[in-house]
């Protein structure tokens, strides 16, 4: 099979022909169809994650079809169209998965970091923690909800009730989460870079009630924010908009530095707190949302081969809502 590896030298991926992956226990073999093109496959190809396999396939986003069964797999069917999302395993006895905080495990693994991905024709993954994809959406806008969606939704989930919401960063993950806190009646601010209007355009098209550069203030307090770009800078950017009683939502799983920042800003009961992997309860709520109702998935499609130009656009700030890989045609 095709596949695009990260061997381990920060930047690269190289083109390799491999051995078509073997299902083990409880596993499916997927014909890869689809898989999105994640800030975090950027974190692991840039050297910015401790200890990913070596080498290893990137790619968290994958949707695929069944096409072989390891032992003892029941879940799915051979033809099915499947999810596989970031969270790959857990050991499923620890105190955080016994209280409903899998993403937490710290025997955790973790598709296209620890496990193989799917910047490739195939992929294997344990059938348990795959998910059934909504119908509205075909392969190409289905890629962006398995992670982007997920994370973005967990991030608003923890954001709690707030009214007026703050998003910081208007990429993938920004772009579906617009439309669910909007659909809930929230009203959204999107910060951008200073002086991306393209940006802030899109996030104008997707309802948002303003868009600025992040080194503005808006034109009211904020409820809550969620920080999706990695960019330490902008916590305490946040906090300077953020009413008392708030909450400062950092998103991603790789943040530059946190610059100091004076108590005053923190203070009156002003939170910052982390969004950490995903559980698959987290998954299947959102992915009932989504199939309530078609969100909008704005993508650029992207040859298998030209993944690494894909995390080069997305590493300079080109990409406007998400890139997905197309790795086989079915």
């Amino acid at each position: 099979m095709r596949a695009m590896l990260f061997e381990g030298r920060p930047g690269e991926l190289a083109a390799r022909e491999l051995p078509a992956p073997v299902p083990g226990p409880g596993q499916l073999r997927l014909a890869v169809r689809t898989c999105g093109v994640c800030r975090t496959d950027l974190h692991v190809v840039d050297g910015e994650l401790e200890s990913p396999k070596r080498p290893v396939v990137p790619g968290h986003e994958i949707v695929g079809i069944v096409e072989a069964l390891g032992p003892g797999a029941t879940r799915f069917a051979i033809g099915q169209r499947v999810g596989v999302p970031w969270l790959g395993m857990t050991c499923g006895e620890c105190a955080w998965c016994r209280s409903g905080r899998e993403n937490l495990c710290p025997q955790a693994r973790f598709t296209g970091y620890q496990l193989d991905g799917g910047y490739a024709e195939q992929a294997v993954a344990d059938e348990r923690f795959c998910f059934v994809l909504p119908a509205l959406y075909d392969d190409l806008e289905a890629a962006p909800l398995l992670c982007a969606g997920l994370i973005g939704y967990r991030a608003l989930k923890m954001a709690g009730e707030a009214r007026r919401l703050g998003i910081y960063g208007f990429g993938a993950a920004a772009h579906l989460v617009a439309q669910v806190a909007g659909r809930q009646g929230r009203e959204v601010y999107a910060y951008t870079r200073p002086g991306d209007t393209a940006a802030q355009a899109f996030a104008r098209r997707l309802g948002a009630a303003w868009a600025g550069g992040s080194d503005e203030s808006g034109p009211q307090p904020l409820d809550a924010a969620i920080i999706f770009a990695p960019v330490g800078s902008l916590v305490p950017a946040a906090l300077r908009v953020l009413a008392p009683g708030g909450t400062v939502v950092c998103a991603g799983i790789h943040m530059s530095d946190i610059p100091s920042f004076p108590y005053a800003l923190l203070w009156g009961e002003r939170c910052v707190r982390s969004v950490a992997n995903l559980t698959r309860a987290d998954g299947e709520e959102f992915l009932r949302i989504a199939g309530q109702a078609k969100l909008r998935t704005e993508l650029t499609e992207v040859p298998l081969a030209a993944a690494r130009q894909a995390l080069d656009d997305l590493r300079a700030g080109r990409q406007v809502g998400a890139a997905v890989l197309r790795c086989s045609h079915g």
